[in-house]
């Protein structure tokens, strides 16, 4: 069947109720997940640890030169130990050195393998016939280990130069023992082999060995380790040049073992290879021979095979470092995609809302608009508010009949109505069967074309029915958006979300209004056509937000929706954490139900399309997908904050907050509200912002799920209230007086004491008393000022 056809079909005939959807879908259900939780949880935990080991493993806890050990003092380092030879075995009472063969030459290598300089060394070693010794630090061999493997293969002897490049002698026990365990098992996973070799990081010779380092190597020795030592640094890690290297590498004349000190890692190693170029031949041909540090001393091979487990535990270390990896270079994507992406939304916003200004300032809508409007309020338990909303409705500066739809309310809210016998304001008690039942039926009665959509917590000012009715004068405007305010703004949280209706969805509503994409129009202000709201088959209830999903389903029927920011409502938000957690759930779950109900948009054209590609991609990505990945935000951020340069994520996050504040400055000024509220934006980052982004996670995994949620009404305060004494009634304009103080407006068909609208029954008629609307809005603003304790 075509659209056209489903329209037809399903388009009701005058004063018909429009079908209700309460089959089977329609009937939700609360669905309180618990194990969600315990899994986002989880997956944060997983992640804080990855780049906690991330932070430990990439040398960011002790990162500096060689050159910066620590000369301390050596009163317990025994004197045939600063006397004796480079290697040391300190296992037993009494430590035992030994000391190269004369002739012999042992090469080491610390602070590899690296992926640029370790191929280049050995390509070097080969060509000259030369085997040494490297001393791999654990991290580079978790990384590369190919090139572990490539050692061994090559007939190279493998040490290890702990797991970190950490300086032992400056480290408690448990944290030696973690990093040669650590520098075993990377060994094991890349090579298969474990080394009793050990070279800890900032040691020379056995004569400045100190306190400290003594402490370390006596752990190591009772831990199974050699630990060598040099006899001559080449000191290739300052870079002093080809020759100067090749001079310290070599002893000179006579026939004493040396063991020299070289780096094929840790920093750019290019002077080190073109001195090996040279220093090979030289030596050799001084008769010297090259050989690894065990068979220099005489030692049988303390490289031996793994065990099966140990080998299986190094290739999960390497994995899971491996993983680490990914994960930050994945997290470092991100986040450069998410700041550019967010830097390009507010730069899109604040253009939209520029353009938006003069747009509306240069094009009329139409002719003015002053046909009667149906007012409809559905109302559930809504005593606390209700009349307040109706006076303010009934002081409309725009000709309105109210209709309050009391949906099974407990708490006399259309007895409270009745009571009140105000003129023009028609009561429908109905059973519970929820809002969009509620405002079906109020439709179905309602007398006028135009309809504007009224929540019971929401109080209009006298001119924001006749804006928001103006852009109507279009005929292909289906709905209005208005422009709904916080009025109780006490306290931090009312500030945060009045920051939010103004900032946030303000500027979204601008933005949406210029791409022609509007997916929402809110429950507490907006205006819609009669015609079009049936053709669409009227309010449906298979989802949660069902504002949205009626705008968007007006959107795909062709019909354009528009934002028009002076018709202004004032409503109560949340006052309690709580509170604002369950509305902004049933808002979110809603437009993601919203969402999926009307993805056909993407492939449809014209106004649905726009609406497909545009609309939703965009509460896609801003708020569906950007939410989700807060929390690794942020925890990469506490991440930069411990291990990275936290002047530069401090810097950043000031950053940000700037282009917060410029956003909120300029939102603020088109709304003409006073900025002092912008104090608290800084804070907002800190609690509110993640609050909004737990909210969309739930949201994303009861969706996830399949779980169904129960329509959740929010908790009233009473915040708004009727005005203390209203203002003298007005006289009725005559039919050929202008019917309101705008110039060109004519009061087309306004006649006294009422009106007639044609094929809608009984006559409709104007307020006969209208609160001044200086004054009715002196009272909202004072009442804002007073942090909602009274209209």
């Amino acid at each position: 069947m075509s659209t056209s056809r489903r329209r037809r079909a399903a388009r009701p005939g005058p004063g018909a109720a429009p079908p209700t959807r309460r089959g089977r879908r329609g009937v939700v259900r609360q669905g309180p997940l618990r194990t969600h939780w315990l899994l986002l949880t989880a997956l944060l935990l997983t992640l804080a640890a990855t780049l906690l080991i991330q932070g430990y493993t990439q040398h960011l806890y002790d990162a500096r030169p060689d050159q910066a050990a620590r000369p301390v003092g050596a009163a317990t380092v025994p004197e045939q130990v600063r006397t004796g030879g480079p290697v040391i075995d300190a296992a037993g009472p009494q430590p035992r050195t030994a000391r190269p063969a004369p002739g012999t030459v042992a090469l080491t290598f610390d602070d590899g393998p690296d992926p640029r300089w370790t191929p280049e060394v050995l390509d070097t070693l080969r060509r000259n016939g030369v085997h040494a010794t490297f001393f791999v630090v654990g991290t580079q061999a978790a990384a590369h280990p190919d090139l572990v493997r490539r050692i061994v293969a090559e007939g190279h002897q493998l040490g290890v130069h702990t797991f970190t490049h950490t300086d032992l002698g400056a480290q408690s026990e448990w944290r030696r023992s973690l990093e040669l365990r650590e520098s075993q098992l990377t060994l094991a996973g890349a090579a298969g082999v474990t080394s009793s070799l050990l070279r800890p990081p900032y040691s020379s010779t056995a004569e400045a060995l100190d306190d400290p380092g003594w402490a370390a190597v006596q752990q190591a020795g009772r831990e199974g380790y050699l630990s060598v030592l040099t006899t001559l640094d080449s000191e290739d890690w300052r870079r002093p040049g080809v020759d100067e290297i090749v001079g310290a590498a070599d002893a000179g004349p006579g026939t004493e073992g040396q063991i020299v000190l070289m780096h094929d890692g840790g920093g750019n190693r290019w002077q080190t290879v073109a001195a090996l170029d040279s220093l090979l031949p030289r030596l050799k041909a001084r008769g010297l021979r090259f050989t690894t540090v065990s068979e220099s001393v005489g030692l049988p091979d303390p490289v031996h095979p793994a065990s099966g487990a140990e080998h299986w535990q190094g290739l999960a270390l390497i994995w899971l470092l491996r993983t680490g990896d990914w994960t930050l270079a994945v997290l470092g994507w991100l986040l450069y995609a998410a700041g550019a992406v967010s830097v390009l939304r507010a730069i899109a916003v604040l253009v939209a809302a520029r353009r938006h200004k003069k747009l509306r300032r240069r094009r009329p809508w139409g002719p003015p608009v002053t046909e009667p409007v149906s007012v409809i309020v559905p109302a559930y338990n809504e005593s606390a508010g209700i009349e307040a909303a109706v006076r303010s409705l009934l002081a409309s500066d725009h000709p309105v009949e109210i209709i309050v739809v009391d949906d099974g309310s407990t708490d006399g809210t259309a007895d409270l109505v009745e009571s009140l016998r105000l003129p023009h304001v028609r009561v429908i008690r109905q059973e519970n069967a929820g809002k969009p039942a509620a405002l079906n039926t109020g439709i179905a009665a309602a007398r006028a074309e135009l309809l504007v959509m009224v929540d019971g917590d929401t109080v209009f000012e006298p001119d924001a029915v006749r804006m928001l009715v103006q852009p109507f004068g279009d005929p292909s405007v289906g709905a209005v958006s208005g422009n709904a305010k916080v009025v109780n703004r006490g306290g931090l949280l009312g500030r945060w979300q009045h920051i939010e209706y103004v900032v946030g969805f303000n500027l979204d509503r601008r933005l949406f209004d210029l791409a022609e994409c509007m997916p929402t129009v809110p429950g507490a202000v907006g205006g819609f056509r009669r015609s079009a709201v049936l053709d669409v088959g009227g309010v449906g209830d298979e989802t949660l937000a069902e504002d949205t999903d009626l705008t968007m389903a007006l959107c795909r029927d062709g019909w354009r929706v528009v934002y028009e920011e002076r018709a202004k409502a004032w409503t109560e938000a949340p006052a309690s954490l709580s509170a604002l957690w369950r509305q902004r759930y049933r808002w979110c779950y809603g437009t993601l139900q919203a969402m999926w109900k009307h993805r056909g948009a993407l492939r449809q054209r014209g106004q649905a399309g726009k609406l497909g590609r545009r609309g939703l991609g965009y509460l896609l990505m801003f708020q569906v997908l950007l939410p989700l990945l807060a929390p690794v935000v942020d925890v990469f951020a506490l991440y930069g904050l411990a291990f990275l340069d936290p002047v530069r994520i401090v810097g950043l996050w000031l950053a940000f907050l700037l282009v917060q504040l410029l956003m909120g400055v300029y939102a603020f000024r088109l709304d003409r509200e006073r900025l002092g509220p912008l104090w608290s934006l800084p804070l907002q980052q800190f609690v509110y912002r993640q609050l909004m982004y737990l909210v969309v996670i739930q949201s994303v995994f009861t969706a996830l799920a399949g779980s169904r949620l129960r329509w959740q009404r929010m908790q009233r305060y009473g915040s708004l209230r009727v005005p203390v004494q209203e203002a003298p009634a007005r006289e009725a304009p005559r039919h050929d007086a202008p019917a309101y103080d705008v110039p060109g407006y004519e009061a087309s068909g306004y006649q006294t004491p009422g009106y007639q609208v044609p094929g809608y029954g009984a006559p409709m008629h104007a307020p006969p008393g209208h609160v001044d609307a200086g004054g009715y809005r002196a009272h909202v603003h004072e009442a804002v000022r007073g942090r909602g304790q009274g209209t």
